[in-house]
């Protein structure tokens, strides 16, 4: 049997982390988004998801750097800055979590979460 292509094989541990995410198995989720990130830091949505998984078993700071490695790609993904802003602020950094949730809101103005965040803050 072929080995599978890296790019197949690191799809794999995305979905099988997605899937793990969506059953809130947030612990066990992070295993294979790690991998998958470190086989494709460049990936957005890896990172992001990662992110989710870190942030939802309470490992804010590490939440924080990727959600941080999305918004450097991405400036204007709002839900990157929303999630780097409350990661940010449960590390107690809250001017730059602040900034982020302010800049979230100003994103999508129509997001009440955001908002509501926000002024959680005094962003």
């Amino acid at each position: 049997m072929a080995a599978e292509p890296e790019a197949d094989s690191t799809f794999t541990l995305y979905r099988r982390g997605i899937e793990l995410l969506e059953e809130e198995d947030f612990e066990e989720a992070a295993a294979p988004l790690e991998e998958a990130a470190r086989r494709a830091p460049e990936k957005a949505s890896v990172r992001e998801a990662l992110g989710r998984a870190y942030f939802r078993s309470g490992r804010f700071a590490a939440a924080a750097v990727e959600f941080k490695a999305v918004v450097e790609r991405h400036q204007v993904n709002d839900y990157a800055h929303f999630c780097l802003g409350r990661a940010l602020a449960k590390t107690g950094e809250t001017e730059r979590a602040r900034h982020h949730l302010a800049l979230a809101s100003n994103l999508r103005p129509d997001r009440r979460d955001y908002s509501f965040y926000r002024a959680m803050l005094g962003a």
